[in-house]
């Protein structure tokens, strides 16, 4: 069986999103990962529900799948990237941020997206640890109660230098409430596991088989984040795509390379011809 992939826009930031679409969909993905931000419908834009609509056109018409993604930089602080959190300090931040994912749950639902991926954000230094966990379980309950109305997929990626920066953190903020365990799929980044150097990444594949809302990968070093083409780093793409294909992983796997946008009309068809050529070795 033959892994579907799809292209994050993080990764064409320079390129209006139909024409993003279309390079994405003329290299041969089977779908996208739309990270909603200002230029790649803005979900904050008094028109979002016909930007939403129109998207859903271009998706159809180009035979594309799609996860909604939301690590978006500035697109509600200007001054602060990815900031407010869910964990932020103020009660108004936090509720900014939960009402943005509820924004991303509703584009999901109109588009029939495979999950909605999101992170818990980076504790600033007044904010106790504790205390932190608290701000996130009553954000996450929140929105996955939202989503769990209306059907929709979500996912948590563990970040490196976030409040849920492993797996294993992941597994233990489930443990807090069980309508999380229920309604809270794994993100799973094979190249934040690497970074991390928590689990070997195909190991995490297998782990965390029947949880997976959907996954990630690209090039990376051993203990540094920084994106790279699936040809680049240290991290072995090829036992990755051989313990998806064995867990029978039919969600989209997605390419995120926002480094990469200077050179995305490359990026995207060079990493999806790298991916098939080492999945042809499969055996």
């Amino acid at each position: 069986m033959a892994l579907r992939y799809a292209y994050n826009t993080n990764g064409c930031a320079h390129h209006r999103l139909p024409d993003a679409l279309r390079l994405i969909a003329g290299a041969g993905y089977e779908g996208v990962a739309l990270t909603l931000d200002w230029h790649h419908l803005d979900p904050l834009a008094a028109d979002w529900q016909a930007q939403t609509e129109k998207v859903g056109q271009w998706l159809e018409e180009l035979g594309l799948d799609c996860v909604i993604e939301t690590g978006a930089r500035y697109l509600l602080n200007p001054a602060v990237k990815h900031e407010p959190t869910l964990i932020n300090p103020t009660p108004e931040g936090r509720a900014r941020r939960v009402s943005f994912l509820k924004r991303a749950i509703d584009i999901a639902g109109m588009l029939g997206a495979e999950t909605v991926s999101f992170w818990s954000g980076v504790r600033q230094p007044t904010v106790h640890p504790e205390v932190a966990m608290e701000y996130l379980v009553d954000g996450l309950l929140r929105v996955t109660d939202y989503a769990g109305e209306r059907e929709v997929s979500l996912s948590l990626e563990p970040e490196p230098g976030m409040l849920i920066e492993t797996n294993a953190d992941y597994d233990r903020l489930l443990r807090t409430d069980e309508r999380l365990a229920r309604g809270l799929s794994l993100a799973l980044d094979l190249g934040h596991v690497w970074v991390t150097g928590e689990d070997i990444p195909a190991r995490a594949v297998e782990r965390y088989a029947d949880r997976l809302g959907t996954v990630s990968l690209e090039g990376m070093n051993r203990g540094v984040h920084l994106h790279l083409p699936p040809d680049e780093g240290d991290l072995e793409m090829l036992p990755l795509l051989q313990a998806l294909q064995d867990i029978d992983f039919r969600r989209l796997v997605c390419l995120e390379l926002s480094r990469e946008s200077p050179r995305a009309h490359r990026a995207i068809p060079d990493s999806l011809s790298y991916l098939k050529k080492l999945e042809a070795c499969i055996s």
